[in-house]
């Protein structure tokens, strides 16, 4: 996760004390929970596959308590509430309550269109720390890529609910080579409507994403979406509009912002380059990990192939410190597993060998180089 309005301004975000906090395996992982397989939208690209209804055997909410619990005891910063539609989830705001008495911090990702001024009010009571709502276009495109017309503005609306009971939001977009050119759109609507935050998430096509492998952006286009991108989020900075900014799953970011600013803005770009260190590039099973509504634990969200183990069995904290299995290891020490330009890249201190779940769905191995890099051979050392 790459905070270009960090990099471009200096502004403190909330999300500081995690993103730079180094990446050895002493650091505490943001946990995703995919609480339920249970959706109301058929989005064409979930990672989660979701269907209309729960799986046949999720968890019951005293395992997810037990569950809980271990997150806590391990001092976890967050736990991501996912789904699926987490809101479907019949004790979803008993499982959240619960982890915020304990300590930790609940934060939600959601398709935004269940949540209503009183959803939005109960978010807020608990304590939720941040409201993550997916869009993936305007009205029109969201539409046909979350499958269930009015979608956008079921979505909007639960955004504005937020907005209005004071709970802090923000929107999530996957980009496609069909949705890109919604960027700018999607950007004035975050200053229109006054929204805290957005994430832009490049494609890893997993799940139902599968079918979407030709969908990815070539490399001079996600260039000229990251330009984009970069320049409104100097653009905003310019008019004190303190709006975070962010692209998610692709660590050539980083490295493509640092050397622009080191063109531009060379003094600027090395406090950047000490960020981006400290940051360390993907995360993958080090900074985040995922469980599922079976209780299956995967590195992250994304690399669902690679099942470490299940928290019905044995605790999240046994399976990930105490006796982590043997790709955990090696996410750890990742260098001497990763091939082709990845391992020789130069710029690999800050990018980590970027997303392998996208390496193994377009090549079958999980460390060949990531497809989703755009940098020149030239640009990376070779």
């Amino acid at each position: 996760m790459l905070s270009v309005s960090k990099m471009i301004s200096g502004q403190e975000e909330l999300g500081d004390r995690l993103r730079y906090a180094g990446g050895d395996g002493s650091v505490r992982p943001v946990v995703v929970w995919n609480s339920t397989r249970a959706c109301n939208l058929r989005c064409l690209h979930c990672y989660a596959s979701a269907t209309p209804g729960p799986a046949a055997h999720e968890m019951s909410t005293e395992e997810a308590r037990r569950f809980i619990e271990d997150l806590a005891t391990y001092r976890v910063p967050v736990l991501l509430f996912s789904g699926g539609e987490p809101l479907l989830r019949p004790d979803f705001f008993t499982l959240v309550h619960y982890a915020r008495s304990l300590g930790l911090r609940p934060v939600v990702s959601t398709n935004g269109t269940l949540i209503d001024r009183e959803v939005a009010r109960r978010f807020k009571e608990l304590g939720v720390g941040y409201v993550g709502i997916s869009l993936d276009g305007m009205e029109e495109f969201n539409d046909r890529m979350r499958g269930v017309p009015g979608a956008f503005a079921a979505a909007l609306e639960g955004i504005r609910a937020c907005r209005e009971v004071g709970q802090r939001v923000g929107l999530r977009f996957t980009i496609t080579r069909n949705n890109y050119r919604e960027i700018p759109a999607i950007l004035d609507l975050v200053e229109e409507e006054d929204i805290d935050r957005v994430c832009f998430y490049h494609l890893v096509s997993v799940g139902r994403g599968r079918h979407l492998l030709q969908e990815d952006l070539d490399a001079e286009t996600k260039r000229q979406v990251l330009d984009t991108i970069i320049e409104r989020a100097s653009q905003f900075h310019r008019k004190g509009k303190n709006k975070e900014i962010l692209t998610v799953d692709n660590h050539a970011d980083g490295v493509y912002l640092y050397l622009r600013l080191r063109r531009e803005r060379p003094e600027w770009a090395e406090r950047v380059y000490a960020w981006l260190k400290a940051n360390g590039g993907n995360r993958s099973g080090l900074g985040i990990g995922a469980v599922d509504w079976d209780g299956y634990v995967y590195p992250d969200q994304f690399t669902r192939e690679h099942p470490l183990g299940n928290v019905r069995e044995q605790s999240f904290s046994t399976i990930w410190f105490e006796r982590p299995p043997e790709l955990l290891l090696q996410l750890r020490d990742r260098r001497r597993y990763l091939q082709g330009r990845c391992a020789r890249c130069k710029w690999l201190e800050l990018c980590n060998g970027n997303f392998r779940a996208r390496a193994e769905a377009v090549y079958g191995d999980f460390w060949a180089p990531d497809p989703g890099c755009y940098l020149t051979d030239a640009e990376i050392g070779l």
